[in-house]
């Protein structure tokens, strides 16, 4: 280690002592899948007791209700865990939100659940490194924070949300009401396994299209029918040409249809829509809107649009920058190889914060890959690596009192 004074030298080694990796091994022995409510509920207790040791105020916070649309066209409201909340100073000079999410990609029932070494330091398992790490690294580096005589200058907001993997749809409004007044933000996606960090991201949106026809006979009186798995396939076509340099277009499923001799009067069509930009999320909103227009027009159909832009695009300002060169620095006085950041097409939390005007690195959890797979693994000698690097982030920011 280079560059480092004797308080930021003793912090750091309380860091790297943090039982991060039995951590880990615990929460990731249980399913915790976005939709596996009772698994959600055994991880937020168990997170819970962990993160009681910080002081402060730590609360579970109900996820709000989300609206989805079913295979049939239903529009129901979906359940989600609980969330995790702790405030600790609230009125110290230097405020910092640090988020992470509790949940995973996998399914109760899904065969991916036992956790295997593949090779010394190398551990395998549902969210290893996505983001079971990522939440014991959060706790060491504010756990050593807090024995720190700068710890009075920092006051912070933690934030384990629940539902990040399927949107945060359920937590985007408890996101941007602990963002609100930060001076900046720390988020604990894994980093990539030669340490790279995600920089600029596109925004994200979910939509899902009702198209009402018409029933008819298919060989008797088919042009009285007015076919809705038709007008969405054509929809699927339309909405697919509207990619380029600046937005991502993934029309990803349509259910609908029935039997051989029955014209279709309904289906639904599944996009996705990545724009690079706000400029871009603009001009999507709008296409999207003028499509669904033609498409009415030329099939003489209904359609109803569901969902909405849930992540917006997270470019490059100068705060973000400056912030990304702090943790860039202090990983060079760490003696790290050095840290870079690659935009990246991916989405998560760290967007809905940016869209707060809060400079947010997003990727501060531990080097790991294969993330949303079968083959998910965690670097484990990342842990102490990344809880020191976080634990320094924070407290030049708590000396400079600003990034």
């Amino acid at each position: 280690m280079t560059s480092l004074t004797a308080t930021e030298t003793a912090t750091l080694e309380r860091a790297a002592d943090a039982p991060m990796l039995a951590q880990v091994e615990r929460w990731a022995a249980v399913n915790s899948g976005t939709g596996n409510l009772a698994g959600l509920k055994n991880v937020v207790g168990q997170l819970a007791d962990s993160f009681a040791a910080l002081p402060g105020d730590l609360r579970l916070v109900a996820a709000d209700p989300v609206e989805s649309v079913d295979a049939a066209g239903r529009v129901s409201t979906i359940q989600r865990g609980d969330h995790l909340h702790v405030r600790v100073r609230p009125d110290a000079p230097v405020q910092l939100l640090l988020t992470g999410h509790m949940d995973t990609v996998f399914a109760a029932d899904h065969p991916f659940q036992n956790l295997t070494w593949l090779e010394p330091g190398v551990l395998n398992g549902p969210g290893t490194a996505d983001m079971k790490a990522g939440l014991s690294v959060i706790l060491a580096a504010l756990t050593a924070l807090e024995a720190s005589p700068l710890a009075e200058r920092v006051g912070y907001d933690v934030m384990i949300n629940s539902d990040e993997e399927t949107g945060s749809h359920a937590s985007a409004r408890l996101i941007a009401e602990l963002a609100a007044g930060k001076n900046a933000a720390l988020t604990y996606e894994p980093a990539l396994p030669d340490g790279t960090l995600a920089g600029a991201r596109p925004g994200s949106g979910n939509f899902s299209v009702i198209i009402h026809g018409r029933a008819a006979h298919a060989g008797r009186n088919p042009e009285e029918g007015r076919n809705a798995l038709v007008a969405a396939a054509d929809l699927a076509v339309r909405l697919n040409a509207l990619k380029s340099l600046e937005l991502k277009v993934n029309p990803a499923r349509i259910d609908g249809g029935g039997p051989n001799n029955v014209v279709p009067d309904q289906a639904i069509l599944r996009v996705n829509l990545r724009p690079a930009t706000p400029e871009a999320m603009v001009a999507a909103g709008t296409a999207l809107r003028d499509t669904l227009a033609h498409i009415q027009r030329d099939h003489d159909v209904h359609c109803h649009l569901h969902g909405g832009f849930n992540r917006p695009p997270k470019p490059l300002d100068p705060a973000a920058t400056r912030l990304f060169e702090l943790v860039r620095d202090c990983g060079a006085a760490l003696g790290l190889p050095p840290i870079r950041w690659n935009a990246t097409g991916g989405v998560c939390d760290g967007n809905n914060i940016a869209a707060c005007g809060i400079p947010v690195v997003d990727t501060m959890g531990p080097r790991g890959g294969a993330i949303h797979s079968s083959d998910e693994f965690l670097i484990v000698d990342s842990l102490a690596e990344r809880a020191q690097l976080s634990a320094l982030t924070m407290i030049r920011i708590a000396e400079r009192g600003t990034v």
